[in-house]
């Protein structure tokens, strides 16, 4: 008798073995028809397996289905194989790789005699729906893995065998067939093709074979597949619309930036895109000032001893940019924690001056490779917000609540207010005692719910010296950006032998939190202009207001309404060009200014301006004063 317990508690009983697709049948005939794979066993010891799977003791067992996470997954994941499947058929002297699932879809990679087309991705695309409607069986089977790769050398697959002969000798390999094509997978894979009926190819880029430049250039043909048709529509529509919102493409259009082949990875900002620099830095600075934040500013260039210590030399040296002088070594530095740390040991400090919070807007540097790097939001050379506070055990609870606070009040100025957050704990292989990390998480999470904020937690994603929080935005297409973060650090004061003098007069090591908010200002300026669309809210816009003259006539005025409104702080242009205002009104308008002040005649002799709002919204004529009043409230808010 095989007890099978359901995730409702509820249990079933079957005389013997039994497969997980008979298991569903028995629950119902609608179960069985959407099942997918299923979750044997519990907790850490669970796993995903086929339909197929044959149940030959008591366990736990969850019928997985296109809803569940890991029911997407598989469906990706089979997609992937039924492209392969696909580009046999059409291309038969194609040789397969791997084919391995990503976020929103899977790709998989191919050696072929000549480079995709887009008309070759249309065909595949086609056969693949031609594969899916045959409904054909996936099957599983376990080889030794010798027999696997003599296989695939049989049939001229040389990458697979390749792959399949990098396995252990003594171990077996599992397989999936369907119809006339044969792949290498761990699995599980849906049960039939037919499940697989809502995928789009995108894209063919280039990628090197095990991901090295010495080896041979595949094609890496790219794809996303959806649970239903309107989920694979509403992909493709924010697809459209990101594309719209591409910061690159937005960054040239409103000339805010651009970046340079002759410092690839580092950003050269424009006049406008400057001034919303500006705008988000000293917002952050007087946010440092009103929190209890001290501003600091370390040197660029550190020795190569100080990296020693802090580990960085022998675990992250790829990733920095190094030089020598007078036969010293020394390295750009990639993050600015190491220098808060040498700046906190100037001087004795006491239990009484903690917590001490520091924050800099430091530039940093990191050697990510070329092929990682994208427009302002993945780059080389870097500021972030960083913040760190050095502080005692018993006070993290206390900063993690007030610093949870302030980010949230941080992201609502910004225009953000759904935020996702997850507490990272201990990992298999750490540092410390069970009761230090017992402590630091318990005053994470404490500190989370001190703030009102619900969270989940990621079990074992914590760095190998502390606990950490992650803040994660979504933006106007609920697309997930993780900027913010706060983390617990016993290990860096202890490197770098950083003490104060505690209550009882003997020395102790601080805590370090490391803190960001916004994280990276680029890759931050990036996400806003994506959001808004390049039509940054009126407090941050580079220019706010344009007054546009209608004839020579009223230039003298115009250039009495801009300079008043430069009076008041506002960033102002004055177009007196010799052009027609319908012309003036869309150029400013494509540049997404807020506000466009149109004066004629009638304007100049009553004191007054006629203002259109962005979005072609035409606000009727009125005083000077009064739009002054309108626009001062609005920045106060920070709307618009």
């Amino acid at each position: 008798m095989i007890s099978i317990q359901l995730p409702d508690g509820s249990r079933r009983e079957f005389d013997g073995p039994v497969t997980v697709a008979e298991v569903a049948a028995s629950i119902g005939s609608g179960l069985a028809k959407a099942a997918l794979a299923g979750r044997v066993g519990s907790g850490g010891g669970a796993r995903l397996v086929d339909t197929s799977h044959r149940i030959d003791a008591d366990t736990a067992l969850a019928i997985i289905t296109a809803k569940d996470a890991d029911g997407l997954d598989i469906i990706r994941h089979s997609t992937a194989h039924l492209l392969a499947y696909a580009v046999k058929e059409l291309f038969p002297d194609a040789q397969v790789t791997i084919g391995p699932t990503i976020e929103h879809g899977f790709y998989y990679d191919f050696s072929y005699k000549r480079p995709f087309t887009p008309d070759d991705l249309t065909a595949i695309e086609k056969k693949m729906t031609e594969l899916a409607n045959k409904d054909e069986k996936v099957v599983r089977t376990v080889v030794p893995r010798d027999e696997a790769v003599a296989y695939f050398r049989s049939i001229g697959e040389t990458y697979k065998a390749e792959i399949i002969a990098g396995i252990p000798a003594d171990q077996d390999v599992s397989l999936y067939a369907e119809g006339r094509f044969t792949d290498l997978c761990r699995g599980p894979h849906v049960p039939s093709t037919g499940k697989l009926k809502f995928f789009k190819l995108m894209k063919v880029a280039g990628a090197y074979w095990r991901g090295d430049h010495r080896n041979e250039m595949l094609q890496r043909v790219y794809g996303t597949a959806w649970a239903s048709k309107d989920d694979l529509q509403n992909y493709l529509t924010m697809l459209e619309e990101a594309e719209k919102r591409d910061h690159r493409k937005l960054g040239r259009e409103l000339d805010l930036f651009h970046i340079d082949e002759h410092s690839p990875g580092t950003v050269f900002w424009h006049p406008k895109g400057w001034t919303v620099w500006q705008e988000v830095e000293q917002y952050m600075r007087r946010v440092y000032r009103e929190n209890g934040y001290l501003e600091v500013k370390g040197p660029q260039i550190l020795d190569k001893s100080l990296w020693e210590k802090t580990g960085h030399w022998d675990k992250y040296r790829e990733n920095m940019f190094t030089t020598e002088s007078e036969k010293r070594d020394y390295a750009l530095k990639p993050m600015n924690c190491p220098g808060h740390i040498l700046i906190f040991k100037q001087g004795i400090k006491s239990y009484r001056d903690l917590p001490l919070r520091y924050g800099e807007f430091g530039a940093c540097h990191r050697n990510e490779p070329t092929g990682g790097l994208h427009g302002i939001m993945r780059v080389r050379g870097f500021t972030q917000d960083d913040g760190h506070i050095f502080c005692t055990e018993d006070m993290i609870q206390v900063e993690v609540a007030a610093f949870t606070a302030l980010l949230k009040k941080v992201y609502a100025d910004f225009g953000f207010t759904d935020i996702i957050y997850k507490l990272s704990t201990r990992p298999e292989k750490r540092i410390g005692t069970d009761e230090s990390w017992d402590k630091a998480e318990a005053a994470l999470a404490e500190g989370l719910k001190a703030a009102g904020c619900e969270f989940e937690y990621l079990p074992g994603e914590g760095a190998f010296y502390g606990p950490k929080i992650e803040y994660t935005l979504k933006d106007a297409l609920g697309r997930p950006w993780q900027c913010g973060t706060i983390q617990v650090d016993p290990n860096l004061p202890e490197r770098l032998d950083a003490d104060f003098v505690g209550e009882d007069g003997q020395r102790h090591r601080p805590v370090m939190l490391h803190r960001a908010i916004l994280g990276s200002l680029e890759r931050f300026i990036g996400i806003l202009i994506e959001e808004h669309a390049g039509a940054l809210p009126t407090w941050l816009a580079p220019t706010q207001v344009a007054v546009l003259n209608i004839t020579d006539g009223q230039a003298d005025y115009a250039r009495d309404v801009a300079k008043s409104l430069q009076k008041q702080g506002l960033r102002v242009l004055c177009d007196l060009r010799n052009e027609k205002i319908t012309y003036k009104i869309r150029e400013h308008s494509l540049q997404k200014v807020p506000y466009l002040l149109v004066v004629g005649d009638k304007e100049r002799v009553s004191g007054a301006v006629a203002v259109r709002a962005r979005g072609n919204q035409d606000l009727g004529v009125m005083g000077l004063e009064a739009f002054s009043q309108k626009l001062a409230a609005e920045l106060v808010s920070r709307g618009g």
